[in-house]
């Protein structure tokens, strides 16, 4: 593998001890720069069409962002086996990824050059950041950090070709592409102006609401501000974006800020610990739940008294407390809160393919499936699609809207929704004895084995595990392991 500018041949470089795409993992001013580098890769047109019909990053953004670090550390992994079987993994979910945007345009995630793209903000982003932050990488640096980005891309692609091989080229590359291909897609507007001012609060903080919303409200504008100010000049020109006063003194007082950071004691600041202590369960066996449980006890009284202190909005806001009329019984969801919650994957306000296929790939993501047992579970989902459609889609426009599933709640569980119960129950079951076992349990759920279900001899009998699932899919009870793998943000 070349570094392109000098022709040195380099062992691996993205995957030694030294590699410089791997210190950026816990680098604190790496939470602003993949903001940025998301933001042009949305405003990429194939990109952004891919993401607008595909991804949940709208309706679950701290699980998309739990399964990106997963992947991106597989795909760092000393182990070239674990590599390839990430790569492979990958490319199998992004294969399943095609279609038209909304001006006919045909896009697929498995383009090559889009995928190039991809690669190419991580790295501009990463140079970027450096240089906002004070610190910027000098030539040599940049040429090393530059082959590693392209290894990364052979990695996952076979081929870093789409990417110039001489770093003097990548900069005529980058400005050509945000000059004559970036557009104002409706994924990078989501991101810029409607992601950050209603993200949802991940698992450590919804018990506490009010707190949330009063922090996105502050936190929101000013992360839209330091974004967009740290756009190239040229996109932000072209997609209309505004110049807000003193965004761009904001945003490198950010990154300065973020960069300064880095003289705390090595180890005090692990990207993959927050992002796991986020999305930690109250019922988890994680030793850091006790913790996480008195955090969230504190935060719920910091929240009651928060709202003691400020003007009510008679409780029915999205960040509003619970209300007892959300449920249509003990432990049932209302028809509209399981199809926003459960159903609506991608969160455009209708149940589609795409839909049940987030829910098979965060499925697939979980266990960790092979290429066969992978496959069974999609076409047992693409089957429940079929089934859904052929009840549901009374206007035949293709998906089901709200009114349409509420209109018809009990088609939901029908024969194909038994059979993908129980592929992923046959998946699970990771030994084949009939029966789930804790371990097994916990890979799924990644919460302790609950001895309340329906078990024998401290097992998970294969009818129970159906039946659990049947009633959690078609919205009859909340069930407390599937809330966090699917219905959480």
């Amino acid at each position: 593998m070349t570094t392109g500018t000098t022709g040195t041949t380099h062992e691996a470089p993205l995957f030694g001890p030294e590699s410089q795409f791997r210190a950026f993992f816990d680098d604190p001013r790496w939470a602003l720069a993949i903001i940025r580098a998301t933001v042009l890769e949305a405003a990429h047109p194939q990109i952004g069409a891919a993401l607008a019909d595909n991804s949940t990053f709208v309706a679950h953004p701290w699980r998309r962002l739990r399964n990106t670090f997963l992947s991106m550390r597989r795909m760092l992994d000393a182990d070239p086996a674990v590599r390839e079987r990430e790569a492979a993994r990958l490319n199998r979910l992004h294969a399943r990824m095609s279609g038209c945007d909304s001006r006919g345009r045909a896009y697929d995630a498995m383009d090559r050059a889009t995928r190039a793209w991809v690669v190419a903000t991580l790295y501009e982003s990463a140079v970027t950041m450096c240089r906002l932050s004070g610190q910027p990488l000098d030539q040599d640096t940049m040429e090393r950090l530059y082959a590693e980005y392209r290894a990364f891309l052979a990695a996952l692609d076979g081929d870093a070709g789409e990417l110039p091989e001489d770093l003097n080229d990548f900069w005529r590359y980058f400005d050509r592409v945000v000059e004559d291909e970036l557009e104002n897609t409706e994924a990078a507007r989501v991101i810029l102006y409607r992601l950050f001012d209603h993200l949802p609060a991940p698992a450590l903080l919804d018990c506490a609401p009010t707190l949330w919303a009063t922090g996105r409200a502050v936190v929101g504008p000013l992360l839209g501000s330091i974004t967009v100010a740290s756009l190239p000049q040229p996109y932000r020109r072209r997609a209309g974006l505004p110049e807000m006063p003193g965004a761009t003194a904001l945003m490198q007082g950010a990154y300065l800020a973020a960069g300064l950071t880095r003289i705390l004691p090595e180890g005090w600041i692990n990207t993959e610990t927050i992002i796991e202590a986020l999305s930690l369960s109250p019922d988890s066996d994680d030793p850091r739940a006790r913790t996480v449980s008195a955090l969230r006890a504190r935060m719920k009284r910091a929240s009651a008294l928060l709202r003691l202190l400020t003007p009510s909005s008679g409780g029915t806001g999205p960040d509003s407390e619970p209300a007892a009329s959300t449920t249509t019984g003990e432990g049932r969801r209302s028809a509209e809160e399981f199809f926003r919650q459960v159903l609506d994957q991608t969160g455009d306000g209708h149940l589609a393919w795409p839909d049940l296929a987030a829910m098979a790939r965060e499925l697939a993501t979980r266990l960790d499936l092979d290429e066969p047992e992978e496959t069974r579970l999609y076409d047992a989902f693409a089957a429940w699609w079929r089934e859904l459609q052929a009840a549901l889609d009374t206007d035949g426009d293709g998906r089901v809207s709200a009114d349409e599933y509420a209109a018809a709640v009990p088609s939901l569980a029908g024969p194909a929704l038994i059979r993908v119960a129980e592929v992923l129950f046959d998946a699970t079951d990771k030994d084949g004895n009939g029966t789930i076992d804790a371990d097994e349990h916990r890979a799924l759920f990644r919460t302790a084995f609950h001895r309340d279900l329906t078990t024998t001899d401290d097992t998970y009998g294969r009818s129970a595990f159906v039946g659990d699932f049947l009633c959690f899919m078609s919205g009859l009870r909340r069930n407390t392991p599937y809330d966090p793998l699917l219905a959480d943000a």
